[in-house]
């Protein structure tokens, strides 16, 4: 091999050692930023330092040697930079080797203390040198850094990595530990071969050399540099690739967990309106059952009661030698009783008319809207679609919303006309009660008409429906209740039946 072909070879591989670590450098100064799954952040840090300087420095040394190659050396003070460069790059590696070795220091700040206290040996070392009037005190730096920082920081880079491939092998990831195997092997190479120097005045220096290595092996030692740059590289590259791939096998299992959590709560979530539906239903079952109950007490008992005493009352006021006195007492409490009697009437019939179990809906409304003709309010009432007999818990839900609206109008509307719509669809019974009053502010409906729809709301949903309320100050007001009917459960009904038809009553 010529003397120019090695100088080209050199060139190359300079720049290719020189990429190596700064590829490295720049992969391990963006794994600082993510989760520490390849290694702790203050361990990657020093060795994205090392990386980007190193590489720089190599960079740099292609062009001091094409100037000696030139018969062009560059001036002392660059050539004492490029000095004080290498050093200040084996700096951070010396430090990643310590955290990756000591992970429990024996006191705080080890990490530092130890490079530190090398490069104070170095400058030591060198002041020596200078005191001595050496004649290659440059030359002499180069190899007192490279023995005093870069074979400990090899060693103990490459030794730190064999103690964290073990780890990660402990933790079940062997694959990430025979990465961290080949770099360690990379950096204890890397470290060794940084005792062949060249040849200056220094005992070691003088006999195990570059020289020495390239008579040899016939290669110059910067190539086994270059090559265990690129081991260390590729390995560590290819430990980001797989700590990224356990990231987005965790992100994915957080994301199925986090779905499979929404799966759940949505299911809670369905149970939950079911049964609150079903407790709505049963409550308002209840409701009407108690109003039944207390509907017949009153008539079977009270009104039978109230009767006897009329007709008591009555006997008592055709018995002979009554004074007149004692009939205007008489007559004044049998009026007394008719009232009593007409009130009872009215209560049982608000609590459960006997039309909605005996006739259905439709009858059960215009009794409604006829009894409210002595509130003051006049209510038109219309029926669209033909009749039919429906669940009786939809009917009485029905009635109760039309109840309580129609109650509403007369309390607060301020007008003395509205309008109750009865529809028959296909698959649902829709209810209308409209009025021109003063209407309300719907987002603000608070105290007893808050209550008064928060109550309409529940009944209706007891049965799957739907209400909704359109109102406005000064626009009137709109209730609509739409809820859905099973065709199995319905029996038609037409206007003006016979008596061959048939009512299915439940």
């Amino acid at each position: 091999m010529s003397l120019s072909d090695l100088r080209i070879d050199l060139v190359f591989i300079f720049f290719i050692y020189g990429l190596a670590f700064f590829s490295m450098g720049i992969a391990m100064a963006m794994e600082t930023g993510r989760s520490p799954m390849l290694a702790e952040r203050r361990a990657l840090l020093p060795l994205a330092i090392f990386g980007l300087l190193h590489g720089i420095h190599e960079w740099v040394e292609i062009i001091l040697l094409q100037g000696l190659w030139m018969g062009q050396p560059f001036p002392e003070q660059l050539s004492w930079l490029r000095v004080l460069w290498l050093v200040i790059s084996f700096v951070p590696l010396v430090a990643f080797g310590v955290l990756m070795t000591f992970p429990n220091p024996p006191v705080k700040g080890f990490y530092l203390i130890v490079p530190l206290g090398l490069v104070g040996l170095w400058v030591g070392l060198i002041l020596l040198s200078i005191r001595s009037g050496s004649a290659d005190v440059i030359g002499q730096a180069d190899a007192l850094a490279r023995y005093l920082l870069a074979v400990p920081g090899g060693v103990l880079a490459g030794w730190g990595l064999r103690s964290r491939a073990r780890q990660v092998e402990i933790e079940n990831r062997p694959g990430l530990g025979r990465l961290f195997r080949w770099a360690a092997l990379g950096f204890i190479v890397y470290g060794l071969t940084q005792v062949f120097v060249p040849p200056v005045d220094l005992p070691l220096a003088s006999s195990i050399n570059s020289a020495l290595f390239l008579s040899v092996f016939g290669i110059p030692v910067q190539v086994v540099r270059a090559a265990m740059a690129i081991l260390i590289t590729v390995n560590l590259l290819r430990a980001i690739q797989f700590v990224e791939r356990e990231r987005e096998a965790q992100l994915l299992a957080a994301q199925q967990a986090r779905l499979e959590a929404l799966e759940h709560i949505q299911r809670e979530l369905v149970k939950r309106e079911a049964l609150r539906r079903e407790l709505l239903r049963h409550t308002v079952i209840a409701q009407e059952d108690e109003r039944a109950r207390i509907a017949r007490e009153l008539h079977d008992e009270t009104a039978q009661f109230l009767t006897a005493l009329s007709l008591n009352l009555a006997s008592l006021s055709h018995a002979p030698k009554v004074e007149r006195g004692t009939l205007q007492i008489i007559d004044r409490l049998q009026e007394l009783t008719h009232q009593m009697s007409q009130g009872i009437y009215r209560l049982v019939h608000d609590l459960r008319p006997a039309q909605l179990d005996d006739l259905g809906l439709v009858p059960a409304l215009q009794y409604l809207c006829d009894e409210h003709k002595r509130t003051g309010v006049k209510v038109s009432f219309t029926v669209e679609g033909p009749s039919q007999r429906l669940d009786p818990l939809v009917e009485t839900v029905c009635f109760r919303v039309a109840q309580e609206s129609l109650t509403n109008v007369a309390r607060h509307a301020q007008t003395d006309h509205a309008r109750l719509s009865l529809f028959f669809q296909t698959n649902q019974v829709v209810l209308h009660v409209e009025d021109d009053g003063v209407g309300f502010n719907n987002e603000n409906s608070a105290g007893r008409r808050g209550w008064g729809l928060a109550g309409m709301h529940e009944r209706v949903e007891s049965v799957g429906g739907e209400l909704h309320v359109q109102s406005a100050p000064g626009k009137g007001t709109l209730v609509e209740v739409s809820i859905p009917i099973q065709e199995a459960r319905l029996e038609v009904v037409m206007e003006g039946y016979h008596e061959s038809d048939s009512l299915n009553v439940g």
